[in-house]
């Protein structure tokens, strides 16, 4: 079995792009986010036409300057945690890993 055969299943939307922007890998629940619009998924296409010009200027600074970015959203009554990072291969930026996953409205929080 493949290591990495959990991510397919795994229970938030993972989106992986190249430096280009380009989406090279989509696991179910992103395939799923994506069949609601209309589309099985983005694999093969670039991700900046979806994207507000502000939204697709910061992914692009993101993939220039190897930086993250975290925020939250509420769309139809969910609210998502918005993880983007960089990843790399042989040491340099080759694209941009999102994951975004439900949670709920009141959280807790720890310090520690």
């Amino acid at each position: 079995m493949n290591e990495f055969a959990w991510i397919k299943d795994f229970n938030a939307a993972i989106t992986v792009c190249d430096k280009e922007g380009i989406v090279i890998y989509m696991n179910e629940k992103a395939c799923r986010t994506f069949d609601k619009q209309g589309e099985k998924s983005m694999i093969g296409q670039s991700l900046f036409p979806c994207h507000k010009p502000e939204s697709a200027e910061k992914i692009r600074y993101m993939l220039e300057n190897n930086t993250t970015n975290n925020y939250t959203i509420e769309k139809n009554g969910i609210k998502k945690h918005i993880y983007q990072s960089p990843w790399y291969k042989d040491g340099q930026v080759a694209g941009m890993v999102e994951i975004s996953m439900e949670i709920p409205f009141e959280m807790p929080n720890y310090k520690r």
